[in-house]
């Protein structure tokens, strides 16, 4: 793993998602070890979050460990000191950091001034931690990822770019169908890209939702408008404009495919009225599956930790 820190799926080799997927799997269906005791972890968050928050509180509890909260207004990173100083602080006080921030430079700064584990709990490029409990649920429902078809059909986000390189990793392919101006940002694709060719996946943009769905075994949409896009709202309605996952379009994929979506879900808008109590729906799995995956990362990066290892 490259350093301490996860802030994208490229901080893990394929080798190692698979293998965080597994142990993700392992803490579902076992007693939780209690390897975090003794140490605490600060979440500090900009965005608000109920799943996130949630499951990383809940996982760092049955791990052993202390965890505190620091909202947008306690902290202002970057506003009222800069991210290189709530670093410094922080490094010398707590034992790793979940940040849920705007910007990803901010979580490049905090890793870059800590001899801590920081975690990626959401930035405007990439959601790692919710790519991991994709694949836990994903391997679930169809226990295998090579040759899978997984179909996403809204924004080119940080969601889609994280699914990318999650399934690039294992040798899942991966569809996206987006509007040519929302496509998932060069960088990630180009990851992406890479990382198909050493696992024999296939990844494809495609402009029409149908011809990402076609055949899928999964689909998997999201919010066409993400915090912090909000001023863009009325262009991206207009944007995404036949994108919607209605029951409709689900029926091209295989019969038994499945739907996911990260929540919150924004009914009439990225999915018809029903899609998430369709009987294929697997959101509320994927929900909880967020606290497994959380506890994975959390034994990896902290719980082997030796306290010594700081600063």
């Amino acid at each position: 793993m490259k350093g301490n820190n996860f802030l994208s799926i490229v901080d893990l080799k394929p080798e190692e998602v698979g293998r965080m997927v597994e142990s993700a799997s392992r803490m579902k269906h076992r007693e939780t070890s209690r390897s975090l005791e003794g140490k605490t972890i600060a979440l500090l968050f900009e965005k608000p979050s109920l799943r996130t928050r949630v499951s990383f509180e809940v996982g760092i509890q049955q791990l052993g460990g202390r965890c505190f909260y620091l909202s947008r207004d306690d902290v202002g990173l970057g506003v009222r000191e800069p991210e290189s100083d709530v670093a410094g602080v922080l490094d010398r006080m707590v034992d790793g950091v979940v940040a849920r921030v705007f910007s990803h430079k901010s979580l490049e700064i905090l890793a870059a001034d800590t001899s801590i584990p920081i975690i990626n709990a959401l930035s405007d490029l990439s959601h790692p931690c919710q790519a991991v409990g994709d694949l836990l649920t994903m391997l679930e429902h169809k226990g295998d990822f090579r040759g899978l078809n997984v179909g996403f059909v809204g924004d080119g986000n940080n969601i889609s770019g994280s699914l990318a390189l999650a399934c690039s990793s294992l040798g899942a392919n991966f569809t996206v169908a987006t509007p040519t101006s929302y496509k998932i940002p060069d960088s990630v694709w180009e990851q992406s890209q890479v990382r198909s060719l050493e696992t024999g996946s296939e990844i494809q943009w495609v402009e029409d939702p149908q011809d990402a769905v076609r055949a899928s075994d999964v689909v998997y949409t999201d919010v066409w408008i993400s915090m912090g896009d909000e001023s863009e709202r009325e262009e991206r309605l207009k944007a995404f404009k036949g994108y919607q996952v209605d029951e409709l379009l689900f029926a091209e994929a295989k019969p038994d495919a499945i739907f996911m979506h990260d929540m919150p879900a924004h009914r009439g808008e990225e999915i018809s009225e029903n899609m998430l109590d369709h009987s294929n729906s697997v959101v509320y799995q994927q929900a909880e599956n967020r606290l497994h995956a959380q506890k994975a990362l959390l034994l990896m990066l902290i719980g082997s930790r030796d306290k010594s290892a700081k600063k």
